[in-house]
This record gives C-alpha cells, structure tokens and sequence, in this order.
C-alpha cells in the first residue's frame, strides 16, 4: 500500500507542461518589449502631439472679411443703394509667434526626455519579470527534486516496512511528507505561470495558451563600477535628469511667451465701398466708390494686473528647485542601488561556496546513516527542509543579485544587460 501510494504522488508531482512555450532570451524579450509594449506605444503618442503643437503654434491670425450691402430706395424717394467689403486681421508684435514655436519646442524636447524615461522604467520592470519568471522556474525545479527525493524515500520506507525494518508511523510519515510536498509543487507551478503570463503582458500578447518561457539563466552579473564615475554620470546624463532640465527651459519659454502677449498687437484693415446714384430730386448724389484703410490699437490697461507674469516667474523657480530635488534623488538612488548590489553578490558567493555544499553534504550523510539504520526518520526530514531551504534561498538570492544589478543600472541610466 505504501508503495503504491508513494509511486502515485510521484505520477502527480509531474510539472504541468499542458500549456505551449515559446523559448525567448532576455534580449530577444526586451526587443519585443520595446516595440510591442501598449504602455510603451501609446506614451510615443505624445511625441506625436507634442510636435504637432509646432506646427499649430506657427499658425498666423486669420484675416477677416465683411461684406454689407444697403438700399435706400424709396416709391417716391429714388435714393441710392450700395455695398461695402473690408478685409482685417491682427498684426502680432513683440515675437508672440517665435515665442510660441520656442514653448512648443521645448514642450516636444520635454516629451522625448520623459518618453526615455518611461521606457527606462519599462525596461529596467521587464527585465525584472523576466528574472523572476526564471527565479519561479527554479523554485519549481527545487521543489520537484524535493519531492522525487521524498518519494523515493517514501517507497525505500514502504519496503522496509513490510520487511519489519521500520514502523508503520515511520512508514506513514515518509508518505505524508511527500504528499505535503507535493501540495508545495502544485502553488509554486501556478506561481510560475503566472510569472509568465506577466512576461506576455509585456510583450503585448494576447495569446493566453502560448506564454513566454525565459532561456538562460543568472549568468554575467558581475561588473566592477566605480560609485563616483556612476553618479557623476546619471546626474548628467539620466532620462529624468534630461527630463527636469527640459522643464526648467519649458518654464522659462513660457515666461518668454507671457511677456511677449503683454506687448500690444495692432489692428489693420482696408475696405472699398460702392454707392450707387441717387436721382431724387432733394437730393441727388453721382455714383461713386470710396475706398478706405486704418489701423486700431487696443488699449492694455489688464498689464497692470501681472498674474500671469508672476506665476511663469515662480514655475521657473518651481523647476530650478525640481531639478535640484532630482538631482539629490539620483545620488541617493545609485548610492544605495550600488550597496545592495554588492550586498547580493556577496551573499550568492557565500551560497556557492559553502552554504549548497554543506547542506548537501549533510543530507547525504543522513540519508545514508539511515538507511543503515544509525539515525531516526526525524533527522533525515530535518536535513531534507535545510536542503530544499538553503537551495530556495539560493534561487532568491541569485534573483536579488540579477534585480540589483538591474536597479543599480536603473539608477545610474546605463544599461549593458543582455
């Protein structure tokens, strides 16, 4: 009975594969992210409209025509009749039209700079689904060998047991440790698909019975940057770095912009008037046209009110402190990305080259000395939960390492990863 049911958990253990896979690399991955990402394709739009806002800030006013015609004939009153047309527009002075095609420039530099940042997030994000789609895949492995070893174990007890080797309880306590692993291995399968089916949001793909599957592994992690070279560079060079200073300089267009609409626009306009004869007897007028042209001048009383003049003036002050915020922000962010990577790589180091070899070893030992009948069940359970702990943890730490890399690079607006 023990081995029968000890060789029916292990049918059950198997990993469910009914689901298709596309094998992908992580840079074949991140090109699909770049151009397949709906987030990422929609945030390009606004490129789009930040520059056909240059070519609506080029507009010109539109010139206005009239026409009016009037009779004034009479029965018995033979007066005149005639028409009149103008043409008039708006002649803008003081460079409203070069400032508003400079704000609208500089509104389309401030949408690129934040589209870069947007796909700097984006693919520092990705890059980190797809370790972690990698981590539940060796957490599964883990927890599988964990169960072939349990099971085997289970069906070695179930033997000895009808041999008078061992107990029953010792028996039945093999067989239930296997099954709870095996309740284990089912969550970590759902925890692995479902890391793939976020790989698959990433890439924009609707194909729910076909996921992602990440082809590699932790490998090329280790680099050797220099913490000052770093920050001094993504003060300089990061995305939002880019993105603050371009506010700075929208900030200040705008102001250019607010005093050139408080300079004063002249009205012109030109018209040509017919009038016919009149030949009524009290009065009678020849045919003729007249033709006339005059400007206007509005009368700027509102810049006494300067609202809107303080308020660019404060934006410019809003984005200088902004920029410096960033800055402040950007040192923090690499210093403490730079901390955490080195703390991983060290702790994966320690995994490799004591902690995996140790408590195989031990299990080993255990196993065999039971086996021999020189230890209990319990101490073989024991040795087996370090086991798969220390080797759970090392798939953890190995992601860490990968997501601290990823981050530090994040932070510095670098990026080599592939």
């Amino acid at each position: 009975m023990f081995l029968w049911m000890a060789i029916h958990s292990a049918v059950l253990a198997q990993a469910d594969s009914n689901f298709q896979q596309t094998p992908v690399p992580l840079a074949g991955y991140l090109r699909l992210v770049a151009t397949q990402h709906l987030g990422y394709a929609a945030q390009q739009y606004n490129v789009s409209i930040a520059a056909a806002g240059i070519e609506s800030a080029k507009v010109f006013p539109d010139p206005q025509l009239s026409l009016d015609g009037f009779d004034n004939q009479h029965r018995l009153l033979k007066l005149s009749y005639g028409y009149n047309a103008g043409i008039s527009t708006t002649l803008e002075l003081g460079g409203k039209r070069k400032a508003r095609v400079a704000l609208a420039q500089s509104g389309l530099e401030l949408s690129q700079a934040q589209l870069q940042d947007y796909f700097r997030q984006l693919r520092a994000d990705a890059t980190i689904a797809w370790y972690n789609a990698l981590l539940q895949q060796g957490l599964l492995r883990v927890q599988q060998q964990a169960g072939d070893i349990m099971r085997q174990l289970a069906a070695a007890d179930a033997i000895r047991f009808q041999k008078g080797v061992i107990t029953a309880t010792d028996a039945r306590q093999s067989e239930l440790e296997a099954n709870q692993l095996l309740n284990s291995i089912y969550q970590q399968e759902a925890d692995f698909k479902t890391a793939l089916v976020q790989l698959n949001i990433n890439t924009g793909r609707s194909h729910g019975d076909t996921l992602l599957l990440p082809a590699g592994g932790f490998d090329h992690l280790e680099r050797d940057f220099n913490l000052a070279i770093l920050i001094a560079d993504a003060q300089e060079s990061r995305a939002d770095i880019l993105a603050a200073n371009a506010t700075k300089t929208v900030a200040e267009k705008s102001l250019a912009l607010v005093k050139a609409n408080r300079k004063i626009d002249l009205g012109i306009n030109a018209g040509v008037g017919y009038n016919a004869a009149a030949t009524s007897d009290i009065a009678p007028t020849p045919r003729y046209i007249a033709s006339s042209a005059g400007i206007s001048v509005p009368l700027k009383w509102s810049n006494h009110y300067k609202g809107d003049l303080h308020s660019a003036q404060y934006a410019i002050k809003q984005a200088g402190v902004a920029y410096n915020q960033v800055q402040l922000q950007i040192q923090v962010e690499v210093t403490q990305a730079w901390y955490n990577y080195h703390a991983a790589q060290q702790q994966v180091q320690q995994f490799e080259h004591t902690l995996l070899t140790s408590a195989q070893q031990v299990l080993q030992g255990k196993m065999y000395s039971y086996q021999r009948g020189e230890t209990s069940l319990l101490e073989v359970l024991n040795a087996q939960r370090t086991w798969n702990e220390v080797q759970q943890n090392y798939q953890e730490a190995l992601f860490r390492y990968a997501a601290a890399l990823v981050e530090l690079e994040r932070a510095a607006g670098i990026w080599d990863i592939s």
